[in-house]
């Protein structure tokens, strides 16, 4: 059974090159985008609990260069927009929630960089999938038709060209499956950049920074 699959597919991956072509390439652009986006979210990921207990004693102290270091010390694109978000606290005080906003906006694109491939790939490959199998179909009828064959050639062409079907179905179940898990992982850094938020605007309306001397 296993060997007859097998045959099946790669009948199917050579000889209906018009569908199996753009299919292998949502596969190999779909593999390329999980294993990409993994490594970046993973090398990124950061614990925020003690950070955020430690920059809001740092804050709390006025002591904005040693929040600074924090953040710094913390790495990855949450201490990319901490650090920055101590400097709009010092420089940009009266616009410091707009100015953040759009910190947060463009660390955003990157942490979204690539994920509509996945949507995309998980929208189109089915129908490639099912392109490729009415195609199959069409060609087995017409053999068919020409030779004059029987039932049974019937059923070997249609379950050949069911196999692009099937082909199609599991690259989008893959890219949907990531593609909605990667998603949870935006929204998992764009809590954490909510709760950054929270605890500067604490401090906007208070004399930490720029308070005169």
């Amino acid at each position: 059974m296993d060997s007859k699959f097998f045959d099946y597919f790669f009948q199917f991956f050579f000889h209906d090159w018009f569908a199996s072509f753009p299919i292998f390439a949502c596969s190999v652009a779909t593999l390329g985008v999980v294993v990409e986006r993994y490594l970046y979210y993973q090398k990124n990921s950061r614990d925020v609990r003690a950070f955020l207990y430690q920059l809001q004693r740092d804050l709390e102290s006025e002591n904005l260069q040693k929040a600074q270091a924090t953040c710094s010390r913390l790495g990855g694109v949450i201490g990319e927009v901490a650090e920055e978000g101590v400097r709009l606290l010092a420089d940009q005080k009266q616009d410091f929630s707009g100015a953040f906003d759009i910190t947060v906006g463009l660390v955003t694109r990157k942490l979204e960089k690539h994920l509509p491939v996945l949507g995309t790939v998980g929208a189109v490959c089915p129908f490639l999938g099912l392109f490729g199998t009415v195609v199959g179909v069409i060609f087995t009828l017409d053999e068919l038709g020409a030779a004059g064959g029987g039932t049974q050639t019937v059923v070997l062409g249609v379950a050949k060209a069911l196999v692009a079907t099937g082909y199609g179905l599991i690259v989008a179940i893959i890219a949907v499956i990531f593609n909605n898990a990667y998603t949870n992982w935006v929204k998992n850094f764009s809590d954490d950049f909510h709760l950054l938020k929270f605890l500067f605007l604490r401090f906007v309306g208070g004399e930490i920074a720029g308070r005169p001397r």
